[in-house]
C-alpha cells in the first residue's frame, strides 16, 4: 500500500506503508491494506504512519482530508506551520 502525506507547502511523507492512523472528525481510525474506498475529513491531532519496514512517523495536524482508493492513501493536511505561513502574509 502506498501513502502520501502533503501540506500546501511540501510533502511530509511518501512511500510504501503497513498502516496509517488518522484523526477523523468522528474519531481516530486506522487504514490497512485492502481498506474500502473512502474520503474523510480530519480534525486536529496526530497522523501516524508505519512504513513497510516498520519505521514510524508522526505528524501533528490542524485539519485535513484523507482519501483511500485501490491501496493508495492520500493525506492532505494543514499543519501549524501552514497556519503560521498564512498568518504571516
Amino acid at each position: 500500500m502506498e501513502c502520501t502525506v502533503i501540506t500546501p507547502e511540501r510533502k511530509l511523507f511518501s512511500g510504501p506503508i503497513q498502516s496509517v492512523k488518522v484523526p477523523g472528525t468522528k474519531g481516530q481510525f486506522q487504514i490497512l491494506k485492502g481498506h474500502a474506498p473512502i474520503v474523510s475529513s480530519l480534525e486536529g491531532g496526530k497522523v501516524e504512519v508505519v512504513e513497510e519496514s516498520g519505521s514510524k512517523h508522526s505528524f501533528e495536524i490542524v485539519r485535513g482530508f484523507v482519501e483511500v482508493l485501490r491501496n493508495e492513501v492520500s493525506v492532505i493536511v494543514v499543519t501549524e506551520e501552514t497556519v503560521e505561513a498564512i498568518n504571516a502574509q
